[in-house]
């Protein structure tokens, strides 16, 4: 079975086990455009935006790890959404995260991680984007480039899979704007098809239907304004 199951969900409601198992289908065994490992890190990006860190989280890690994704690359994972979801929440995750390791006898913490560029200069962001930003708040801008440039020594996690992270997090978050528009550029710059995009946000259904819905209004405007429709 590729996506996580709740065993003891049977135990605790019947009913409601048999609306989960059809909902996996739907959102998980039935879409071909998403990886199995894509698919886990999205739902690990999930629980940290709505803190569900309890036996959903762990399935999602333990998912992980059966699949041949490195506990590794969930840190990095989650260190890079922490300017997104709020370095709070990522920090429970993270918390969580090493519970379950040293559950299972792993222990991560002497890992070697990217460098962090947090006494460097400029950004790594469009220039574009830099100046907007600086247009309405210089400090709030300066703040953007520090955690831009922190991350841009990343390598664990692909760009295609840190768009699609952000832009689950602007689905979860309804910052479907200035930085939806940013994500989905990403994700298209780095070779996702709008098929892929379309299947990244339906897959946030699992989380919350309505606010899928409304960011797939969204993404179909972005798509017609670039062109991207039929691509």
């Amino acid at each position: 079975m590729d996506h996580p199951a709740d065993v003891r969900m049977k135990e605790l409601d019947p009913v409601f086990a048999e609306m989960s198992a059809a909902t996996y289908r739907a959102l998980w065994d039935e879409l071909p455009e998403l990886t199995t490992r894509e698919k886990i890190l999205l739902s690990l990006v999930a629980d940290v935006c709505e803190q569900t860190l309890g036996v959903p989280f762990e399935e999602h890690v333990t998912a992980a790890l059966e699949h041949g994704v490195p506990a590794a690359d969930l840190r990095e994972l989650l260190r890079f959404i922490a300017y997104d979801s709020g370095y709070p929440a990522a920090r429970s995750a993270l918390e969580r995260l090493a519970g379950i390791e040293r559950a299972r006898g792993l222990d991560g913490a002497g890992e070697e991680g990217h460098e962090v560029d947090a006494d460097g200069t400029g950004s790594p962001l469009p220039a574009s984007m830099v100046r907007a930003v600086r247009g309405l708040d210089e400090p709030f801008a300066a703040y953007m480039a520090l955690q831009s440039r922190m991350r841009g020594g990343m390598t664990r996690i692909a760009v295609r899979e840190r768009a699609f992270a952000t832009m689950t997090v602007d689905v979860l978050y309804q910052t479907l704007d200035e930085s939806f528009r940013a994500h989905v550029t990403r994700a298209l710059g780095a070779g996702a098809t709008p098929e892929e995009l379309r299947a990244v946000v339906r897959f946030s259904a699992l989380f919350g239907l309505t606010r899928a819905w409304r960011a797939l209004r969204v993404l179909d405007a972005l798509l017609t304004e670039t062109g991207s429709v039929y691509a």
